[in-house]
């Protein structure tokens, strides 16, 4: 029987990061994977998901040429070539971890692993054993019983990324950041997208003047967008897909080519032993403490399995975090109030901390600053206008309560008020900070302005 230091169950994200912190802690460290290294992240997730979405912008920049003083004539799509292209960089990044894996001297274990007693893993029949064992095992596109997925005509996140033609319709239910990703990227393109949303707006999880500007965006897109609304059943016998609707006014049926569920992910938690080892679980996540210890000596968990945010730059904070911790570092455990969120739809969605309706719903005494795009010489100078920075600070102290970006290129600019918080930074610091003229980035201290009466350009 091989014996490790530590034993991580999973490659995506949170798993071969974790591993690879692992061994640069010097500990003896084996990955066990069942499918691609990367997980979903790298090869159907994450990654080739932007593959598709820049191909979109890049489409339609060309559609637009004019507007920069340009002439393209004809410019058309290929549909099969854009699904290529995804493919090639997620298998890019694939490779890239494999290469990682064998620079940090990490064996990689290929099967499908099931946890024992005694801190030990059997992978296609093959025990080995760890001082540390790691969850990873991550998550799926959940199912909703009146959603059925074939694979066919009803599909997941999945199939989406490599369907062998495109649809001419396409109902696309639940809008959270793979709904809207993929409802853009199949706009974009010219497939004719409803959302179907169960919650009163899109992307209900952010700040509600945010998710007003998406639907606007996306209602000029030509995107149709039902909200209180919600898919009861799907008929697949026909040609197409037909799917009953129910809505405030009643009962409505869509007609599409396919039907995407985006309605949220279903942790990988079956057949790999939590039972066996006696691992808690609630509610379909696996229980952890703040260094993500289970209740069992030598079994640890990270990424979708626990109770956090889903998201991959979460999982692989939670696995550096985890090892360090077993390594006898001094570690802090993770603030979740903290974490940025990216949707990358167009225009892009990013945000961090407390939603102006939550801010107030806590009590506090808030100032609220927002800068829009269209004032911005750069998002100008670019033909980006949409969108805004909109800030929230605490009126007595001027912490930095939360920011909510929505518009071109704000996934590379959220990270400025996620720094800016975790060194309890005040409005008045960001206002006095310099930021560089013309950028998007100066929207941020522009809205901070604004929270505070000093705004120059509005």
């Amino acid at each position: 029987m091989s014996k490790y230091d530590i034993i991580v169950l999973g490659s995506g994200p949170g798993g071969y990061v974790t591993a690879i912190r692992a061994s640069q802690l010097g500990f003896k460290t084996a990955v066990v994977e069942k499918e691609s290294l990367g997980g979903v992240c790298l090869n159907w997730g994450c990654i080739p998901t932007k593959a598709l979405l820049k191909s979109a912008q890049v489409f339609e920049y060309l559609k637009h040429a004019e507007d920069y003083g340009l002439k393209v004539k004809d410019a058309e799509h290929d549909f099969d070539a854009i699904v290529k292209r995804s493919r090639g960089v997620a298998d890019g990044m694939s490779n890239g971890v494999k290469f990682l894996m064998k620079k940090n001297k990490i064996d990689v274990i290929e099967g499908f692993g099931t946890l024992k007693t005694g801190k030990k893993i059997d992978v296609d029949g093959t025990e080995y054993s760890a001082d540390h064992i790691i969850i990873a095992t991550g998550a799926r596109s959940r199912e909703l019983p009146s959603l059925p997925q074939d694979g066919k005509k009803v599909i997941g996140y999945r199939q989406a990324m490599t369907l062998q033609e495109q649809p001419k319709k396409m109902i696309v239910v639940g809008s959270g950041a793979i709904g809207v990703e993929f409802a853009y990227f199949y706009n974009s393109i010219g497939t004719e997208v409803t959302i179907v949303e169960y919650l009163d707006k899109i992307v209900p999880v952010e700040d509600d003047d945010v998710s007003k500007q998406l639907e606007r965006s996306f209602k000029k897109a030509g995107i149709k967008i039902m909200t209180s609304a919600e898919v009861t059943s799907v008929d697949t016998s026909g040609a197409g897909v037909k799917a009953t609707v129910k809505t405030k006014k009643g009962e409505e049926t869509l007609e599409a080519d396919i039907v995407l569920s985006a309605v949220g992910i279903k942790s990988n938690i079956e057949n790999i032993g939590l039972e066996n080892v006696g691992i808690a679980v609630d509610r379909d996540k696996i229980l952890v403490n703040d260094f993500y210890q289970t209740n069992i000596p030598g079994y640890y968990a990270i990424g979708d399995v626990t109770p956090g945010q889903a998201l991959a730059h979460v999982a692989s904070a939670e696995g550096i975090l985890c090892v360090e911790k077993i390594a006898g570092q001094h570690v802090e455990a993770l603030d979740y109030g903290n974490i940025p969120g990216c949707t990358y739809c167009s225009p892009e969605i990013a945000s961090v901390g407390l939603t102006e309706a939550q801010a107030k719903e806590q009590g506090l005494d808030v100032k609220i600053g927002k800068f829009p795009f269209s004032a911005s010489g750069k998002a100008s100078a670019g033909g980006n206008k949409e969108g805004f920075v909109k800030v929230i600070f605490d009126a007595k102290y001027g912490e930095w309560l939360g920011c909510h970006m929505i518009g071109a290129g704000v996934t590379d600019m959220i990270a400025e008020a996620v720094l800016g918080r975790k060194l309890e930074t005040t409005g008045h610091e960001v206002l006095k900070t310099v930021h560089p003229h013309p950028t998007m980035s100066e929207a941020v201290m522009e809205a901070v302005a604004a929270a505070y009466d000093e705004v120059i350009h509005l």
